[in-house]
Parts: structure tokens; C-alpha cells; sequence
């Protein structure tokens, strides 16, 4: 698939923040109705601290049977910091690569990060969304910034999710009993479509699969390039 390059990735810690405060006024958020997905697609990458390595990771799934359609990986040297609100200029150099191998068409994209749940409305879900110029929901495992109420036990339900007094996610309930996970709008999306995309995808376990298979396929990628070198 095509992707666009907006800009370059090796940036100084300022400048990086500067250009998310810019390419945040392009985001938009809007209603994404179920009926009109066909496939999905998760993405993440795996750190190889030995070689200085990514290993990425994009699977592709027909939805809503979320049977793999396609799997495609890459690796790149690492050639930004680990920097919490910062980790799209470390991630989406090696995600590009597996991006251009893609050859199914998908409808909407869900990523191991964040959204707009950040400090500057503009994670790596908000990041990829723009540059690929798809849909795609933050399905993060940790929360980066806000504050929530409790979340009820049951499959399903979920909690606004408030930075500086505006909802920038949901603190949403994959599986009785289970931990939430924090669902955030990206691009093309908004709050109850995330949800209900999310929720759908994750059909066995916390983690929607295709982030859960996208992670798991990244780290054997990883696996492979230690043993390489």
C-alpha cells in the first residue's frame, strides 16, 4: 500500500513535540459504523536492545470473523529514543516498512498506543492514521495521561476517560473480570465507534486480536534477527 512521508524522523526532542502540535490540528474525529468494515488490521513493533533493532509487525483479518488475510514484517535500527508521548518517532519508521509490503486493503487499523489519549492529542494511533490517511483506535494496556472512575466487572462496560477536562478515551472491559484496557480514538474515529470496534476484535482474550497477533508476530520477528547477528 501507499503510504505518505510528511516529514523526516530524526527529530530533536523539541522539534518532534512542535510538529505533533502541529499535525494535531489535523485530526478528525467521526463516526465509524460497523456495517462498513470489511477488514482490520493491528500493528506493533517489538525492541531488540542486543542489536538496536525493530522488528514491526501489521496483520491483516477480515471483520467481523477476524481470520487472517494477510502478515507482513520488517526491521529497522532504532534511531529514535524511548520517550513516553514520543514513541511514534521510534515506532512508525519500522511500521512504514511493513506497511509498504501490504498488499489487502483494510478499513480501519488498531495499534499497540495511544490515540488522542496524550499530552498533545496526537499518539501513535493519531500518528498512523494521518500518514496512512485510514482509520485507527489507541489500544493501549497502560494509561499514559487522564483520570477515570471506576469500571464496571462485565464484558463491555467502560469509563469516560478525562484529560484537562475533555474525553479523550474510554477505560474499556474486554472480558469479565479482566483488566481494562484504554481505548482511545486515532484518526477517522470517534469514542463509540473505538469501543465497539475494539470490543468486537477482542473476542478471547483482553487484547483485541490484532494487536495481540501483531505483538505476537513482532516479537518473532525479533527473535529471528538475534539469532542473525
Amino acid at each position: 500500500m501507499k503510504v505518505s512521508t510528511r516529514h523526516e524522523w530524526d527529530l530533536g526532542y523539541r522539534e518532534a513535540v512542535a510538529l505533533q502540535r502541529e499535525l494535531a490540528g489535523e485530526i478528525r474525529l467521526q463516526s465509524l459504523l460497523l456495517g462498513s468494515v470489511r477488514r482490520v488490521a493491528g500493528a506493533d513493533i517489538a525492541v531488540s536492545k542486543r542489536t538496536g533493532t525493530a522488528a514491526g509487525a501489521v496483520v491483516v483479518f477480515e471483520f467481523p470473523s477476524l481470520d487472517i488475510v494477510e502478515e507482513r514484517v520488517a526491521r529497522t535500527d532504532l534511531t529514535f529514543p524511548y520517550i513516553p508521548g514520543l514513541l511514534s518517532f521510534r515506532e512508525i519508521p519500522v511500521l512504514m516498512e511493513c506497511f509498504r509490503k501490504v498488499e489487502t486493503p483494510f478499513d480501519v487499523l488498531l495499534c499497540d498506543g495511544q490515540g488522542i489519549a496524550h499530552p498533545r492529542r496526537f499518539g501513535l494511533a493519531s500518528h498512523l492514521g494521518l500518514l496512512l490517511r485510514k482509520p485507527t483506535i489507541g489500544c493501549a494496556k497502560s494509561l499514559l495521561v487522564g483520570e477515570h472512575g471506576e469500571v464496571g466487572r462485565k464484558r463491555g462496560d467502560f469509563a469516560p476517560l478525562r484529560y484537562n477536562g475533555k474525553i479523550v478515551g474510554s477505560v474499556l472491559r474486554t472480558q469479565d473480570g479482566a483488566r481494562p484496557i484504554y481505548i482511545s480514538p486515532g484518526h477517522l474515529t470517534d469514542h463509540a465507534s473505538s469501543r465497539r470496534i475494539a470490543l468486537r476484535c477482542a473476542t478471547r482474550y483482553r487484547i483485541p486480536e490484532p494487536t495481540r497477533r501483531a505483538d505476537r508476530l513482532a516479537g518473532e520477528e525479533k527473535r529471528r534477527l538475534e539469532i542473525d547477528v
